[in-house]
């Protein structure tokens, strides 16, 4: 059996993941894998630029993402607080939602060594209980 991801993503399956399983899908991206040291890890490159996961529910996630996009060592993408997913079509965001109500996703980017987040609709998809 077996296979791998690109074969997947080609015949369009579903591909899916959190934390460093939703990284993965970009080109690079914000890992704490290395020596518990958060820094950037080349990824699969099925989406365009960069992924930080865990943007508020760890306090130096979001300074290091934007240490290394204003270094220039690092791609412009979204960030992501815990809770929330990013839903691509054809390499495009679709829609972001999110299993916390005030949980946030961001498209992130740098100009001129600065960098400007843009808070994104997150569709909250509630508890359940209706």
């Amino acid at each position: 059996m077996g296979g791998s991801s690109q074969e997947a993503y080609k015949k369009g399956i579903i591909l899916a993941g959190i934390s460093a399983g939703s990284l993965c899908w970009f080109e690079e991206g914000v890992t704490d894998s290395m020596n518990n040291n958060l820094s950037k890890i080349d990824c699969l490159g099925f989406l365009t630029g960069s992924n930080c996961p865990h943007y508020d529910g760890e306090s130096n996630r979001r300074p290091s993402y934007h240490e290394l996009m204003a270094s220039g060592k690092m791609k412009e993408g979204y960030a992501v607080d815990d809770g929330v997913a990013l839903h691509f079509k054809n390499e495009k965001l679709s829609a972001s939602v999110s299993s916390r109500p005030t949980a946030k996703a961001y498209a992130v980017n740098e100009k001129a060594s600065k960098v400007i987040e843009h808070e994104l609709p997150v569709t909250y998809l509630g508890d359940g209980k209706q």
